[in-house]
């Protein structure tokens, strides 16, 4: 598979992120609840605040960050944070947030794939990775070698995402079928044609094609453990922060659940893993 393939499809996701940002921005009291960050509210998602631990103090680098929200409420914390996205707008628009709320955090435009050249070889004690980012990554086993080398010796990841095997659910008349493969080469994504944006907002993509890829357990762990990080633990969970499904129902605390009398299944996972000192 060639290289030139690989970045033209991310190249496609960066554009397509680029027209998301603008129409996520807009609607501060929506899906990402700018408002509620403006006013103090530091809170994640269920398992986040429960599994992450103590970052106060540490170099902490949340890829992925889109346009910083979390970045802000890590920094806001005591880490000492730094965010990565591939999108200029939301770069901008992250700078353009923490410089109105006071908060002391960096933003680093690039290409997760390129992160050791753009972030010029500095070693964190975190690496903070959430919900809905490595399905836009084609090769899951480099991204594992990544973040390793961005870690400090005794420095963890803390992964949490929604579970593959959802990727290859469908809902039909309040059934969830199988309908795509559990699993995606690279050089096999999921191609996508998407009109508008995931957060319920009208207003239609300029750039509306993507590309995504499902990634299973046993090759993300895989990849961390062949790259000598250790497995603090994995948990399954039968929430999402997100309705997937059309038939999910709220389960508080701004998560959603299968609803009664539907077979439970894990919608979400998250794992810690740590490179030895």
């Amino acid at each position: 598979m060639s290289e030139d393939r690989l970045r033209r499809w991310m190249e496609a996701n960066r554009v397509n992120w680029d027209d998301r940002t603008a129409i996520h921005l807009r609607n501060s009291s929506g899906f990402y609840a700018i408002d509620r960050v403006k006013a103090g509210d530091d809170l994640f998602h269920g398992c986040e605040d429960a599994e992450l631990g103590e970052i106060a103090g540490k170099r902490l680098i949340h890829l992925q960050c889109h346009f910083g929200l979390d970045t802000i409420r890590l920094a806001r914390r005591g880490a000492i944070a730094t965010g990565l996205d591939f999108s200029a707008p939301a770069i901008a628009a992250a700078h353009a947030l923490a410089a109105e709320l006071g908060v002391s955090v960096r933003f680093v435009e690039g290409n997760i794939y390129d992160a050791p050249a753009v972030l010029k070889g500095e070693a964190y004690d975190v690496a903070f990775v959430t919900w809905g980012a490595i399905i836009w990554l084609p090769d899951i086993r480099r991204w594992a070698q990544i973040v390793a080398g961005l870690l400090a010796p005794g420095g963890w990841l803390y992964l949490a995402e929604g579970h593959p095997s959802t990727l290859s659910l469908e809902e039909v008349e309040g059934r969830l079928v199988a309908s795509t493969p559990w699993r995606t080469k690279p050089e096999t994504p999921f191609v996508y044609d998407e009109p508008t944006t995931y957060t319920g907002d009208s207003t239609p993509l300029a750039h509306s094609r993507s590309y995504e890829w499902c990634h299973p357990l046993s090759d993300i762990i895989g990849g961390l453990l062949e790259n000598g990080l250790h497995l603090d633990f994995l948990h399954e969970h039968e929430t999402l922060p997100w309705r997937f499904f059309r038939m999910m129902v709220p389960a508080g605390d701004r998560l959603y659940r299968l609803p009664d009398g539907h077979p439970r299944l894990p919608l979400a996972f998250s794992l810690r893993a740590t490179k030895p000192g």
